[in-house]
């Protein structure tokens, strides 16, 4: 397993024997979507050739996981998928990271609204990955949900691509910096959100999905591979950024002079190239079966403790377990007893009303469903922690994009669109990635006597103080920007190039922070909600977005009153958004303070091995006293 030291703690789990009037059945399969069964079956009959070379292989079986043939699966699979995601991010950003000119230039928005509906949007991208991820673990498996959202992209950006061509861009050239669009039309404008949000969709289901079937890729029982998987969470961020980067130079240049729909239909394209490749490496993946839907599992865990609420919970070793190594949940090793959240324990606890009846799940759960649920209780506290980032994040799409909008941007003949200050974040991801990988790791390692350098939940931390010193950073840039204000001139004297720290920062940042938190929600989600773990991080992301937009409504409507023109207003030389962003500083110290305390409490999940010891997976207890 990815992200932990594995170790022998003693902490064998005992199973108990039971009358025979208590008949111990493994849990039956989940049922297959009635809309969606015919299309899974099919499709899942197409992986399972008769060579064996892709057959649906469940890798966390408890018992004995299934071994992938030497051709699957590995480094030379992975990169596929790394490959993919870098031309479907490049393809994603062509048009996210512009979006909110494209809307203040091509539709009109003020800079607020604006800002509110990119924020809405990108929320909704990231929201999206919840459905991806449920799709994933329940029903489909990660191939098909990669392969079926990624088409749904694809179909947004064509869309997308013509639209702009036939119905925005009016006249051809538009939408720059020194011509605005004509008005467009009701059908244009609605075609446009369509299509954006196809791509929301598609992009956003996509991604817990790809990083979850990249890490399959790894077998858990390799020691070799075991290293890898936990190198995999850091190259796919890396490919992320540099496939961003292309989007944020070369396309957003062309894109801020008015070649709009030239940017869309490259987007496209990438994306088409990133499904086609993706395709490609079809017989050489190694798969894993979906486990079935967590939901009604989770929910037996929580109504069977509600009926035992009378009920003392009984001593560890007394708790309802399936004898033998396999688990009651299809796909998923055995979850050793945790003490946080003893009130679920009555969910395990058996009664005489247990033993006079056949086993109902909505009355007695196994140790390993109630560990399931519990494991989702004990993350999200640290997971809340993480969308005030996000809102630090986010905006880099938003407010940073229109700060340097209004800052000197021409150095002779040579333009820097706003959108393309982005380019420094993404080089500062790659480069502090190889740093952290090549010198912190090993330097951490010597300070701290672990070889891993820094656990997720540390890096988490660091991230958060790096995201507060890049809202410092971009207030005091702007305190400079209105000190150069000039007199019946939209921008500002002041070079475009002040906004370099808070670029760099916030990449920065990125790499301890969303790195963190894809190796911490991967590796502590239990065997059957993998994908749910991976879509924390993006669902963070999510929230983040639609917190900044409820931040900034907010902060305009109290501080817009009167004669006054607020914080953010149209002009952003009458406006404080240097004031926003010391607000956003003095929040992320607020929730650092909480994340230190819910980091401290945290105890990592632990897994029944073969050999009947504990494996703990991830940070140790004490997790932040270097943090």
């Amino acid at each position: 397993m990815r992200g932990g030291q594995v170790g022998q703690m003693g902490w064998g789990f005992i199973s108990i024997s039971v009358t025979p009037q208590l008949k111990l059945p493994h849990l039956r399969p989940a049922r297959k979507s009635f809309f969606f069964g015919p299309v899974v079956a099919a499709a899942m009959e197409l992986f399972n050739f008769s060579n064996g070379a892709m057959k649906g292989r469940d890798e966390n079986a408890s018992n004995e996981k299934a071994i992938a043939p030497k051709s699957t699966g590995g480094w030379k699979w992975a990169s596929f998928l790394l490959v993919n995601q870098a031309l479907a991010t490049l393809a994603f950003f062509g048009v996210g990271v512009n979006l909110v000119l494209f809307l203040t230039r091509v539709l009109g928005h003020d800079n607020a609204t604006a800002a509110n509906s990119v924020s809405k949007w990108t929320g909704t991208v990231y929201l999206c990955s919840l459905i991806g991820a449920f799709l994933s673990d329940s029903y489909w498996g990660r191939y098909l949900t990669c392969a079926v959202f990624q088409s749904i992209f694809v179909l947004g950006l064509t869309l997308l691509s013509v639209t702009s061509t036939v119905y925005l861009i009016k006249p051809e050239g538009c939408g720059n910096e020194d011509m605005m669009c004509m008005a467009p039309s009701s059908a244009g404008v609605a075609l446009f959100y369509l299509s954006t949000y196809l791509i929301a969709f598609g992009y956003g289901g996509c991604q817990p999905a790809i990083a979850t079937f990249g890490a399959d890729q790894f077998d858990e029982k390799n020691p070799k591979e075991i290293k890898s998987k936990e190198a995999f969470f850091s190259y796919f961020y890396f490919a992320l950024n540099a496939g961003s980067l292309l989007s944020n130079t070369i396309l957003v240049y062309y894109e801020d002079s008015g070649q709009w729909t030239l940017g869309f239909f490259v987007s496209a394209g990438s994306a088409v190239i990133a499904l086609v490749l993706f395709w490609i490496g079809t017989c050489g993946y190694r798969h894993v079966k979906p486990c079935g839907n967590p939901l009604p599992r989770v929910a037996q865990v929580f109504v069977a403790a509600t009926r035992k609420m009378n009920v003392l919970p009984t001593k560890e070793g007394d708790l309802y377990e399936l004898e033998g190594s396999e688990s009651a949940i299809k796909g998923s090793r055995k979850i050793c007893h945790s003490c946080e959240f003893a009130f679920l324990d009555k969910a395990a606890t058996i009664t005489e009303d247990d033993l006079c009846h056949p086993r109902n799940p909505w009355r007695l759960c196994t140790v390993t469903q109630v560990e399931e649920a519990k494991c989702v209780l004990k993350m999200l506290p640290v997971w809340l922690c993480t969308i005030i980032y996000s809102v630090v994040f986010t905006q880099m799409a938003s407010l940073f994009v229109e700060q340097g909008d209004v800052m000197r941007s021409k150095f002779g003949r040579f333009h820097v669109p706003a959108a393309s200050m982005s380019a420094f974040d993404i080089c500062s991801v790659l480069i502090c990635t190889g740093l952290y990988r090549q010198i912190l790791v090993p330097l951490a390692g010597r300070l701290t006597s672990n070889p891993r350098g820094l656990t997720e939940l540390q890096r988490m931390g660091v991230g958060l103080i790096f995201g507060m010193l890049a809202m410092v950073a971009a207030g005091a840039t702007e305190i400079q920007r209105l000190k150069h204000i000039e007199p019946g001139k939209k921008s500002s004297s002041l070079s475009i190039f002040w906004q370099t720290p808070q670029y760099v920062l916030v990449g920065v940042s990125e790499v301890f922070m969303y790195v963190g938190q894809l190796e911490f929600f991967n590796g502590q989600a239990p065997d059957g909600i993998k994908s749910f773990g991976s879509s924390l991080c993006m669902a963070s992301i999510s929230l983040g977005n639609f917190v900044s937009s409820w931040l900034v409504t907010m902060v305009t409507a109290i501080t817009a009153r009167g004669n006054e023109p607020g914080w953010i207003p149209q002009d952003l030389n009458e406006g404080h958004i240097d004031r926003f962003y010391f607000l956003l500083a003095v929040l992320t110290a607020f929730d650092f303070a909480i994340y230190l305390f819910c980091a401290k409490w945290y105890n990592s999940i632990n897994l029944e091995a073969d050999n009947k010891t504990a494996v703990r997976i991830g940070p140790e207890e004490q997790v932040v006293d270097r943090v």
